[in-house]
């Protein structure tokens, strides 16, 4: 039963994240709003702030549990709706 109420709150945060990527402005295209480009961006968006590259290079690479992501040539990008799940996956492990 209680992994029925974590599954119910986990599915309601889904939801709440898949509405917030739909919500983008539908004057630009929609892959646009949710890509990240670049170490630095992905920084920015997950910590606040682009100087925490490093961090990202790491959770790519050496983390025991990995940032999804995907190479376009040797940038590292991601998409923002991804992370958000990622992030939400991650709280409901623990």
């Amino acid at each position: 039963m209680m992994r029925d109420t974590a599954n119910a709150t986990d599915s309601k945060s889904m939801e709440a994240v898949e509405q917030a990527v739909s919500d983008a402005d539908p004057a630009t295209p929609k892959l646009a709003d949710d890509l990240l480009r670049g170490a630095e961006e992905i920084a920015a968006f997950l910590f606040g702030d682009g100087k925490h590259r490093r961090k990202v290079y790491y959770l790519v690479g050496d983390a025991k549990v990995r940032l999804p992501h995907f190479k376009l040539g040797s940038i590292i990008c991601a998409r923002k709706s991804r992370l958000l799940r990622w992030i939400v996956e991650q709280e409901s492990r623990w």
